[in-house]
């Protein structure tokens, strides 16, 4: 009983979590804005994203960065550079990038070009390794940063952290 209980407080938690983000990302639109998205679970993150698709009114632009890449910052500058400012972008791969001390250390350097250059909210999706190198490789710019978390119960599988339930 405690484990189906531990997996309602989660799918609660979650749904507070996702509501959260539709919010900071609503909320944020015309400036830019620092949003960190913990979730070590790839399954739960993509119920995530799929819900996300389904109720945001904000058109979400995502990118993935490939494990090669060395500055955040010029990656999307590149990206949207022949193109108008998204609504909202969304970054998945820092877990994939071989020099993430790099990529953290450039980031936090360049902090202020992303407030001067970027008028959406960049929402950045982190494990929890990465969430600690950013808390100490890219302090200044973690300081902007709006937190949100999602779980997964420890005795159940994914599916039963359906967050649209």
């Amino acid at each position: 009983m405690t484990d189906l209980y531990d997996s309602e407080n989660v799918i609660c938690y979650n749904k507070q979590s996702l509501t959260q983000l539709v919010k900071a990302i609503a909320l944020s639109q015309g400036d830019f804005s620092l949003i960190l998205v913990s979730c070590n679970n790839p399954e739960l993150q993509e119920q995530v994203m799929e819900r996300l698709r389904e109720i945001s009114e904000v058109e979400i632009q995502e990118i993935v960065l490939y494990p090669s890449v060395r500055t955040l910052y010029t990656t999307i500058e590149a990206t949207i550079e022949d193109h108008q400012q998204p609504q909202a972008l969304m970054v998945y791969g820092l877990d994939s990038v071989v020099d993430i001390h790099e990529l953290l250390s450039a980031t936090n350097h360049v902090r202020n070009e992303f407030r001067k250059r970027f008028t959406f909210p960049l929402v950045l999706w982190v494990s929890d390794e990465i969430l600690l190198k950013v808390t100490r490789l890219a302090p200044d710019f973690k300081s902007w940063a709006t937190k949100i978390r999602f779980e997964v119960p420890k005795s159940h599988s994914i599916e039963r952290t359906a967050i649209s339930a």
